[in-house]
């Protein structure tokens, strides 16, 4: 006797997020109605997807967030995605025709606000990230071993500036280089940096310069994450918040008044460039409070697919 099983149609999308322009920014995987499925499921369409992350949205369980959302890449969940993110909410947006709103989202580095902002017809994203946590910073030993798998020395790092761990609810390694032609030129050795993620406990490298052919932009970087299936992530979002507190930590950037905003441009060296804008709230002493990142997206394409 052969058993049905009924099978269920899901919106699938794949949206290119900190961008207005298809095949640019950072794509990401999308589907609005996850709920019914199983985690092996979303596993495996992350993994059919194939691009750094795929977002999937449920409703909400509980009365102090409206939405859930879960975030898997080709090879493991992670706890938010800031590309995701906003790719996930231009979808939600778009589908239900939303005005100008804040909902809270649930991922599993918390409850957590988004800002839906309408322009005539289109939409930009503000996604507020987590408490922010600074690690001790790395010792000589782990920092030349970055620099090692990373194919840099340590004499390309910007003095008095140390490789240290900062996380907003997705934690990343902080590595601050002098320059844009040395940034522009990094070739990892990815398999290194996977052994170093394993024994310092953090899967991301964020490598950043000042150094900029372009006034538009503050800051230029590259990020990479071999240790969960993405060797390059062409525009990296939830390090947005980490970024803006560190760069204020180690008085890389300062302001005068209660938040300060800078634009971060990603992507150059893969052909997909994005700009990310980084808002920073300030405690009366300058110190960091909360971070933000804000970004615009676009449809590539709109699917189904039954499971």
């Amino acid at each position: 006797m052969r058993l049905s099983y009924k099978m269920k149609k899901y919106n699938l999308y794949q949206i290119d997020s900190f961008t207005t322009e298809k095949f640019t920014g950072n794509p990401a995987g999308v589907i609005t109605n996850a709920e019914g499925l199983k985690e092996s499921d979303m596993q495996m369409i992350a993994r059919e997807m194939n691009n750094s992350e795929t977002a999937f949205i449920f409703p909400s369980n509980a009365a102090d967030h409206d939405v859930q959302v879960r975030f898997f890449t080709p090879r493991t969940e992670v706890p938010m995605c800031g590309h995701a993110t906003i790719a996930a909410h231009y979808a939600r947006a778009i589908e239900n025709n939303l005005p100008t709103t804040r909902i809270i989202q649930k991922v599993k580095a918390g409850n957590l606000p988004v800002d839906i902002i309408r322009e005539d017809n289109d939409y930009e994203i503000v996604m507020t990230q987590g408490e922010i946590e600074f690690a001790t910073p790395f010792g000589k030993d782990i920092t030349d071993k970055i620099c090692e798998a990373l194919k840099i020395t340590p004499d390309d790092l910007l003095e008095n500036v140390p490789v240290q761990i900062v996380s907003t609810g997705h934690s990343k390694i902080m590595i601050c280089i002098k320059s844009y032609g040395k940034l522009k030129n990094i070739e990892p050795d990815y398999a290194k940096l996977t052994d170093i993620s394993q024994e310092v406990g953090c899967n991301g490298y964020f490598v950043f310069t000042k150094d900029t052919p372009d006034p538009k932009y503050f800051i230029n970087a590259r990020m990479f994450g071999p240790a969960m299936g993405i060797n390059e992530d062409p525009v990296n979002g939830s390090s947005g918040g980490a970024l803006g507190a560190y760069l204020i930590k180690h008085q890389l950037i300062s302001s005068e008044k209660n938040q300060l905003k800078f634009k971060v441009r990603q992507g150059f060296s893969v052909g997909r460039a994005g700009l990310v804008e980084v808002i920073m709230d300030l405690d009366k002493n300058g110190q960091p409070l909360l971070g933000k990142i804000m970004g615009k997206a676009v449809i590539v394409f709109k699917t189904t697919i039954q499971i």
